[in-house]
């Protein structure tokens, strides 16, 4: 993925306290942000499956040896946020976590894996099990793979 569009640009969650949380970060190479209210979180930067612009969220994870996790909650929305349908459309991402910068392979995980990692992430964020109750889909967990 080539960081920005055509005219370099980022755009950031319109999201007000999303996108105050992500210039935090940015600022301070996640000093600031990173740890949000003791969740872990990383920013991460998808191109826009209509648009084709790149889109910018902050999201919990966990990490799976060398991977990173994201479960795709949008709280328990009837359908997926966003950065999940952008990924799926396009899973070369750029990822931050603290100061390191990076490029992924985003996947999608198969059912074999998703239990286990489901438990990793209902372990670090629990309201994640709230929300499966809620929404009317199965949530998905996408495993990010440096490249």
């Amino acid at each position: 993925m080539t960081i920005g569009n055509e005219r370099g640009e980022v755009r950031d969650s319109p999201t007000g306290w999303v996108s105050a949380h992500i210039q935090r970060y940015l600022e301070t190479d996640g000093a600031e942000g990173h740890d949000y209210n003791g969740f872990p979180t990383l920013l991460l930067t998808t191109r826009g499956r209509k648009s084709g612009a790149l889109r910018r969220t902050a999201l919990i994870y966990g990490r799976d040896a060398d991977r990173y996790v994201l479960v795709a909650s949008n709280g328990a929305a009837a359908q997926n946020p966003g950065w999940f349908l952008n990924l799926v459309a396009d899973p070369e991402v750029r990822v931050q976590v603290r100061a390191d910068r990076f490029t992924a392979r985003a996947r999608v995980v198969d059912p074999a894996e998703r239990s286990r990692l489901w438990e990793l992430m209902a372990g670090i964020f629990p309201m994640y099990r709230t929300y499966a109750e809620q929404a009317p889909r199965q949530i998905p967990v996408v495993l990010l793979e440096r490249r």
